[in-house]
């Protein structure tokens, strides 16, 4: 049976079948979701979406008018949500609980829509609707404005990768279609989301149950000028940063029809593959090069991401499923041990120690929640401390493996970088994860059989003896900002007023304690974690210690304050503009770094976090050395660090 207005709008060509479904197999695919807040509208969108396209069937237009009557909610209309709201508890509650998904072609590209549930008690339906997704439709009902499921819908399709966002503020017929509510809910969003990796968001205000910015722009907007949805939606650019270069291939399957053809299926992940490619099969390493790209429609000459293909190999060589095909030279990660973040599923709570099975793309093992970071605060979007997850918390923790992965982080790979948790004894599935890289030696505890030594003397007889609080200086900025020479000169002064301290040089200690280390981000952050553990055993002798130090990841530095301990820790942010560092580098290395002689060079090939939040921010460019020192003694003696105790 045709839609309601016939099959034109999906462009159907009666005089040729098989064109038209040449036509459509050649469309873009656009998976999207809605969500946000309970009863912001999610459902009745699509309904309005697809009503107003002319994409429903003429039956299910006449049950939705005569279910409207005795379900609907929508006064004398037809409620469009119940398109949508199949479920009998949906309809009787009116809201949605399970995801509904619904497909349907435009001239442009086909969409998927994923209809998720709003209530904070189905937040893992929400989770588990936008891993697959490229696009969110966020709803805001612009009476309420943003709320705190809002917020964590949000941070969850951040987390989850989704990098193009539509903030429909919905509900507009109900404030008077105002312009200054629309500008309101737009800033209020714009000033929690800065820390989301989202593009830039296109809001659009809108109204589901009237139609007006659906599919047509209506009588009520005209003060804006923006596309409706489904222009946008059309139009979006969803493919572009699209990893066309790592080539990954998980193994679902080896196919072997008869003894002459052996193949093996999956679908590529990322990157490209061509015959003649040369690949290696991991984990085992062994290579091979690319034979055929077979598929039912025949052999291809290239398979890009998101297509599925069985690849032939000119050697022998044993894969099985589970393994992963790669570009040779060009592999993913290995651990046992990983840093993820998770979105937690289940009643039973997730705390430190406990075990779980492990599903990912290298298949299933055993594995231990070795330690619990963080917590997130949907709120504030900031990290608090936890000693477990609940049921839709979403935290940061480690996992242990008792086999090893392969893996890339997730922000680079959705598909090789995600994983789930499952329940031993039940099988449910009770946390989806992201993982971030290998665990770090921040994250290893130490021995249990070791046990740290207490000194004789006590803290109050080290301050009596130097005549102060012991505390580590970081001084952190650009290479040749100016940190070698203000730690120099702070040890100078800090001496002559008769303290004692020690100075941890960046260089000095890349030729010593850090000699194996490189400037690779990992190789960075163990690099400043060597330097904060001297740190703390020099505090723990009463001395000051000064480093001078890159450290251009926020985290780790903050993971280093943690360490240090805050209240022993100054953070010195030499801010200096990277003009004047380049003009001053007496070694050529943002030269080097220009032309590509020094990979992952912060400032220019590689990013710098500057701190948000450092206790003392100078500028060698604009203040002399003497200013700078004079100022950061005066941050120490107004904490107290440059005095002994107040009584002998």
């Amino acid at each position: 049976m045709a839609p309601a207005s016939g099959l034109a709008a999906s462009g159907f060509v009666e005089s040729d079948f098989d064109a038209y479904l040449a036509s459509h197999q050649q469309k873009d695919l656009l998976r999207l979701l809605t969500c946000g807040s309970v009863d912001d509208g999610k459902s009745t969108l699509i309904g309005r979406l697809l009503h107003d396209s002319q994409l429903i069937y003429e039956d299910v237009l006449a049950s939705l008018e005569a279910d409207s009557a005795t379900q609907g909610s929508a006064g004398s209309r037809v409620d469009l949500a119940l398109l949508m709201d199949g479920l009998r508890a949906e309809r009787e509650q009116g809201i949605t609980i399970d995801v509904a998904y619904r497909c349907f072609s435009r001239a442009r590209r086909t969409f998927i829509i994923a209809d998720t549930p709003g209530h904070e008690q189905y937040t893992r339906n929400m989770a588990t609707g936008a891993s697959t997704c490229q696009l969110a439709v966020i709803l805001v009902d612009a009476r309420h404005g943003v709320l705190p499921q809002t917020k964590r819908h949000s941070y969850i399709a951040s987390l989850l990768g989704i990098r193009h966002v539509v903030v429909a503020v919905n509900k507009m017929d109900l404030v008077d279609w105002s312009a200054d509510r629309f500008a309101a809910i737009c800033e209020d969003f714009r000033a929690f989301s800065k820390t989301l990796e989202f593009g830039e968001p296109y809001f659009l205000p809108t109204s589901a149950l009237l139609g007006d910015n659906v599919v047509d722009g209506g009588d009520n907007l005209d003060w804006f000028d923006g596309p409706p949805l489904l222009e946008h939606l059309e139009t979006v650019d969803v493919d572009a940063g699209v990893d066309l270069e790592h080539f990954r291939m998980p193994v679902q399957m080896v196919s072997r029809p008869n003894p002459d053809f052996r193949g093996f299926c999956g679908t590529v992940a990322s990157g490209a593959i061509r015959p003649g490619d040369e690949v290696a099969a991991l984990p085992s390493g062994l290579g091979s090069t690319v034979e055929r790209l077979v598929t039912f429609d025949g052999d291809l000459d290239v398979a890009g991401p998101g297509r599925a293909v069985t690849v032939t190999l000119a050697d022998e060589i044993d894969i099985s499923r589970g393994d992963m095909l790669v570009r040779r030279g060009d592999e993913p990660l290995r651990a046992h041990e990983l840093d993820a973040m998770v979105v937690w599923m289940a009643e039973a709570k997730m705390e430190p120690g406990s075990s779980y099975l492990l599903q990912s793309t290298s298949g299933i093992s055993n594995c231990t929640i070795r330690s619990l970071r963080h917590r997130v605060d949907i709120d504030t979007l900031g990290n608090e401390q936890a000693l477990a997850l609940g049921l839709n918390d979403i935290g940061r923790c480690v996992v242990a493996s008792n086999r090893e992965l392969l893996f890339d982080p997730y922000s680079s790979n959705r598909t090789t970088g995600s994983f789930v948790l499952v329940d031993r004894l039940s099988n449910a599935t009770v946390a989806a994860g992201m993982f971030i890289g290998a665990a770090s030696a921040w994250d290893h505890s130490p021995d249990a059989a070791l046990v740290r030594q207490i000194s004789e003397i006590s803290d109050a007889e080290r301050a009596i003896r130097f005549g102060q609080q012991p505390c580590t200086i970081l001084l952190t900025g650009l290479t040749a900002a100016g940190k070698s020479t203000l730690a120099t000169a702070l040890e100078r002064e800090l001496f002559d007023r008769g303290k004692v301290s020690i100075r941890l040089d960046g260089e000095n200690v890349r030729m010593g304690i850090s000699r194996d280390l490189g400037f690779s981000a990992q190789e960075r952050s163990e690099n400043l974690r060597r330097v904060s553990e001297v740190a703390r055993l020099v505090n723990g002798q009463g001395l000051i210690a000064i480093a001078a130090l890159v450290a251009p990841n926020g985290e780790v530095r903050q993971r280093a304050r943690d360490l240090v301990g805050a209240d022993r820790y100054v953070e010195v942010f030499v801010d200096t503009p990277i003009e004047v560092c380049r003009d001053r580098d007496p070694h050529g290395l943002y030269a080097m770094a220009d032309n590509g002689e020094i990979p992952r060079f912060p400032g220019v090939s590689a990013g710098y976090d500057r701190p948000a939040d450092a206790d003392l921010r100078v500028d060698t460019s604009a203040q002399g050395v003497d200013e700078c020192v004079a100022a950061i003694v005066r941050v120490l003696t107004e904490r107290g660090f440059l005095r002994g105790p107040s009584t002998p």
